[in-house]
């Protein structure tokens, strides 16, 4: 019982049918299933197909937005019960598009995906300042802060993040990471931060920079 239901929100998942997973998320909590069986086993385990999907051309943006809906509308349902078993996030992740810069798609998607790999995400917009992104990195003690550029013009603004969080010397504790259509994984490492292709790959980045 369990591993089938598990397996058909999984499926939910990938086809993107928010009321399917909803269904079939009150029944496996019917059913006393662990919420962080349903969330590891069920949702997760369908958004990371997902991934992999998109990574192969398979699937594309729109598909992959459908997809996260559905997931976290099983995820708010057993919301409060994730909280009664203690279960907690693969980690914290600020994400924000850097000043000057007024493009969210992609960092919307980055953060769908990193909430589909069982990540907290707190996204703080677009066009923000360098001491706004600082301020909030000493509020909510991120475990990653995640850049965002789409214009050579902005991406330049993700080092004087990099200078300004070294200097208040936030990067002992904080793993940066960037992206975005100009980014490169040379331009990456010359600032000190981590390189990510794309949505896909920001899961695969953001686990392994992280201490296990």
């Amino acid at each position: 019982m369990d591993s089938k239901v598990l397996r058909s929100i999984a499926e939910a998942v990938i086809d993107g049918s928010v009321k399917q997973v909803a269904t079939l998320v009150n029944e496996a909590v019917c059913a006393q299933i662990p919420a962080g069986k349903i969330l590891n086993d069920g949702l997760i385990s369908g958004m990371n197909q997902v991934g992999e999907l998109f990574k192969e051309g398979e699937m594309f943006v729109p598909e992959v937005l459908v997809s996260a809906k559905a997931l976290q509308n099983g995820v708010d349902i057993i919301r409060s019960l994730l909280v009664e078993e203690g279960v907690k996030a693969a980690g914290k992740i600020l994400t924000v598009t850097v000043e000057g810069d007024l493009h969210d798609i992609g960092v919307k998607l980055v953060g769908m995906m990193l909430e589909g790999a069982g990540f907290e995400v707190v996204n703080i917009g677009v066009d923000v300042t360098v001491a706004k992104i600082v301020e909030k990195v000493k509020e909510i003690r991120p475990n990653i802060l995640g850049l965002s550029a789409m214009l050579t013009t902005t991406m330049v603004n993700m080092k004087d993040v990099m200078d300004a969080l070294k200097e208040e010397g936030l990067l002992d504790d904080l793993k940066v990471m960037i992206g975005g259509a100009p980014v490169s994984p040379l331009y990456a490492e010359k600032i000190g931060a981590v390189y990510s292709a794309d949505a896909s790959d920001a899961v695969t980045v953001a686990r392994n920079i992280l201490p296990r």
